[in-house]
């Protein structure tokens, strides 16, 4: 099933307030209905937004990490990026697809005609390399703003897009998606606390998942794996080395202060 999201007239039909927010209401309201009145998932959808409606589309697609696939045409980067070239997405502008696109998981292909003179082929590919799982892109020779149906290239790039994300099983999205989650990169909350850091020979990163485990608890800190470093149970008798690791020191009678610290 397709969605396609083609506002021109800013949802006047069910509004009479034309505005940004209410394409968005309008939207929602068909993904909503196509849900509790069909029982169709987001897994059988297929989102198709034309112009100013990308805006819409991706402002659901965002919101909806399950979706078959999402069709870009002749989008726009945001509506002040249409009138002025800006590098910069400011408060008052509308549309905001270069912020909402990164946060779209499904496959996006992305259609624009290099002859586009109300928006600028540069939009298209702007999209389709921030997008997070890019479809092979089909840009248009000659084409221009509202005629890229009259292509055989369109139809025929559309037609194996649709194909291919209809083969698609369930599973496979979901193992897509867990790729796409896994491949950030994880930060460490509290491997050590930031005066006492341990360092290890294997790792140039101080705070790297791979050099930590679960410690005793003593002081909430974990435990490094680096051979180098000791971490005894008892807060009385630690102390900072110039190397950086944890050591016995009850023959120095330093860090007096660390155990105050540790009884609040």
């Amino acid at each position: 099933m397709i969605i396609q999201s083609y506002f021109h007239f800013f949802s006047l039909q069910i509004y009479n307030i034309p505005s940004e927010v209410n394409t968005y209401a309008d939207i929602e309201a068909v993904y909503e209905c196509l849900e509790r009145e069909y029982g169709v998932s987001q897994e059988d959808i297929i989102l198709y937004g034309q112009s100013v409606g990308s805006g819409p589309t991706l402002h659901l697609a965002a919101r909806l990490p399950r979706l078959r696939g999402v069709v870009l045409h002749s989008a726009i980067l945001s509506g002040l990026r249409v009138v002025c070239h800006v590098k910069c997405t400011l408060c008052f502008d509308i549309y905001k697809n270069v912020n909402k696109i990164r946060k779209v998981k499904c496959p996006t292909l992305v259609i624009h005609g290099t002859e586009d003179d109300v928006v600028n082929w540069l939009h298209g590919n702007g999209l389709w390399k921030m997008a997070k799982d890019p479809y092979e892109p089909l840009w248009i020779k000659g084409g221009g703003h509202c005629n890229l149906e009259l292509y055989p290239d369109y139809i025929r790039h559309l037609c194996r897009f649709i194909h291919e994300m209809e083969t698609i099983t369930t599973k496979t999205r979901l193992t897509k998606i867990k790729q796409i989650l896994n491949s950030k990169p994880k930060k460490c909350s509290f491997c050590c606390i930031a005066t006492w850091q341990p360092g290890c020979p294997e790792c140039p990163r101080p705070r790297c998942p791979k050099c930590c485990k679960p410690s005793c608890g003593c002081f909430r800190w974990r435990k490094p794996k680096c051979p180098d470093v000791k971490l005894p149970k008892c807060p009385d008798c630690l102390r900072c080395s110039p190397c950086g690791c944890f050591m016995c020191s009850r023959r120095m009678g330093l860090f007096s202060n660390v155990v105050g610290f540790g009884e609040i």
